[in-house]
């Protein structure tokens, strides 16, 4: 089921945020959003679930307006992790990834609703927590929960806020692994907003890039350009291939001083490539 975003445009007040956003993510696709602080990501995520209301434009879901879904129906369509949230009230892992299941059959859990939790829980590597109180937790393991609450549900379209931000390596590459297997096994539509590039570049099927409220390029990773990261982030950055993926270096911001920025693509050309060395983009 597509996601389809058109000239939407969102301020608060009298700070506009984004302007006229024209994008689309497909079924069985994983699109990241990128882009500095303050360029609009997690804003964006929340326009399409109508957590916030666009002040002009339209989010559709395979051509139906997300804001003319009922609520029930939109939490059933699309799941949703925020980067953090406050509870007011204790609950362990099993009762809040369970919350995601309410849309479909109400606050009485079938036997079905417990085996899906059951199954996300282990899905996660949260096996021996299910009765622990999630405000006991580690923030990676509240991100995980939060993960669960959203997948246990089988919506049409995630949209993940930062959902690698609080998690080790390793577990980042676990959680972003859980995301692809899921939206290629459900042919799910995925959004990520994401800080880190090369997680980006080794996930996603295409990246937009934000700043300033517009978006400065969109495509697949190949978009990751040294123009485009210095236009968009200010920062001066090698980009090379490893493995035959993108890998991004950040060498300095734009302005600090002069950069060799050739130096480590001019080297792995002198010297010899052994093999699985990272090896520079033609």
């Amino acid at each position: 089921m597509s996601l389809e975003i058109q000239q939407l445009r969102f301020a608060y007040g009298d700070d506009p945020v984004l302007e006229g956003i024209d994008l689309t993510a497909e079924s069985g696709e994983l699109l990241g959003l990128l882009g500095p602080n303050g360029s609009g990501k997690s804003t964006l995520l929340q326009c399409c679930n109508q957590l916030l209301k666009p002040d002009a434009g339209q989010v559709s879901l395979e051509g139906d307006p997300v804001g003319d879904l009922a609520a029930d129906e939109r939490a059933r369509e699309i799941g949703y992790v925020p980067q953090t949230e406050s509870r007011a009230f204790p609950a362990s892992v099993f009762e809040t990834i369970l919350q995601g299941r309410r849309p479909h059959g109400g606050w009485t859990p079938s036997d079905c609703d417990r085996e899906a939790v059951e199954t996300t829980i282990e899905r996660l590597g949260l096996d021996g927590l299910a009765a622990r109180n999630v405000g006991d937790l580690s923030g990676g393991q509240r991100q995980k929960v939060r993960l669960g609450r959203a997948l246990v549900g089988d919506p049409s379209a995630l949209l993940l806020d930062e959902p690698t931000s609080a998690l080790d390596l390793k577990h980042r590459l676990q959680v972003m692994d859980l995301v692809v297997e899921h939206v290629r096994q459900r042919d799910v539509t995925g959004v990520v907003a994401i800080h880190d590039l090369n997680l980006a570049a080794r996930y996603c099927d295409r990246v937009a890039l934000l700043a300033d409220g517009r978006l400065h390029a969109v495509g697949e990773p190949d978009v990751l350009t040294p123009e485009i990261i210095r236009a968009v982030y200010g920062v001066e950055a090698s980009v090379r291939k490893h493995q035959g993926r993108r890998l991004v270096v950040p060498e300095a911001p734009v302005g600090t001083g002069p950069v060799d920025s050739g130096t480590a693509m001019d080297r792995s050309v002198r010297e010899p490539q052994a093999p699985d060395r990272v090896t520079t983009d033609d």
